[in-house]
């Protein structure tokens, strides 16, 4: 009978986390169905073709009539992007050498400090890293720059340079750790000193898990939005250097969804099924190279 009874909970807990899952597919690809319809509409009924949309960069949709208005999104799709490289490029190396100094180089004190600190930056909201930027870093860039005001894509990256930081430290140190240690015992008896066991033996073993990482914190920094919009001076214009202001695809569906109609909202939303494109393939590569590193 114990036996039966714990079968029969067994199947109830596989039915129920099942059923979880389907839902949350199915709420998935609502979400992705409704930003699809409505977001079509400046294609269906304004007429704009999907080039014009996507790489154009003149944006004034107030003429809200069949046709009227420039709704390019590209000017937004380049700011997305250019923040976020930029972000990327200053946290990976940062992350990857703390990474790499907890889990192969420090002391197990160290690891008990820093840890905590990485922890710390996760739990933060991301309104606290805007209200830090607007206060301390664009008046930074103001004074010592040629930034007029301070806000810009550099305010914009190191912001999401730091919230993107945890995400990559953790996940890389988590990969660092999965490496046996078997092998650094080998290459430690072969001669290999710590820093050709760590350059060529650990993070190499260790890419997938790392590559995971970034693209995991490249899917937190593509969408942000409060914190961006913050900082970033939402200027819908192509930037000619990283102290001059931009707009984001989250900050100006932020700034404009509220008064929006006709076109413009229908632009909006267009922009929101392209956000939700890259976040879906941004997770489809992490799924990618986490069958690879089973593989």
């Amino acid at each position: 009978m114990n036996i039966e009874r714990t079968l029969r909970r067994d199947r109830y807990w596989r039915y129920l986390i099942n059923a979880a899952g389907i839902f949350l597919l199915v709420v998935t690809g609502a979400i992705g169905a409704f930003l699809l319809y409505r977001g079509t509409g400046t294609f269906t009924q304004y007429g704009h073709s999907l080039s014009e949309f996507l790489f154009s960069t003149q944006w004034n949709p107030a003429d809200t009539l069949a046709g009227g208005g420039h709704v390019g999104a590209g000017i937004f799709i380049v700011g997305s992007l250019l923040t976020c490289a930029l972000a990327l490029l200053i946290a990976t190396p940062v992350s990857i050498g703390l990474a790499v100094y907890m889990a192969e180089i420090t002391p197990r004190y160290g690891k008990q400090f820093w840890q905590p600190v990485v922890e710390i930056f996760v739990g933060i909201p991301s309104v606290i890293y805007g209200w830090m930027g607007l206060t301390v870093l664009v008046p930074f860039i103001q004074k010592h720059t040629e930034s007029a005001s301070g806000f810009s894509v550099l305010a914009a990256s190191i912001v999401l340079a730091l919230m993107i930081f945890p995400t990559i430290t953790s996940v890389t140190m988590n990969a660092l750790n999965a490496v046996p240690k078997t092998y650094r015992q080998g290459a430690y008896g072969l001669g290999a000193t710590r820093f050709e066991v760590i350059t060529k033996i650990v993070l190499p073993v260790a890419k997938s898990g790392i590559m995971a990482g970034i693209v995991l914190g490249v899917g937190r920094a593509i969408g942000e939005t409060m914190a961006v919009l913050m900082v970033v001076g939402n200027a819908p214009v192509i930037p000619d250097s990283i102290a001059s202001p931009i707009s984001t695809l989250t900050s100006q569906i932020a700034l404009d969804m509220s008064y929006s109609s006709g076109l413009h909202r229908s632009a909006l939303f267009g922009m929101g099924v392209v956000l939700f494109i890259i976040s879906a393939t941004l997770v489809g590569i992490v799924r990618l190279i986490s069958k690879k590193k089973r593989g």
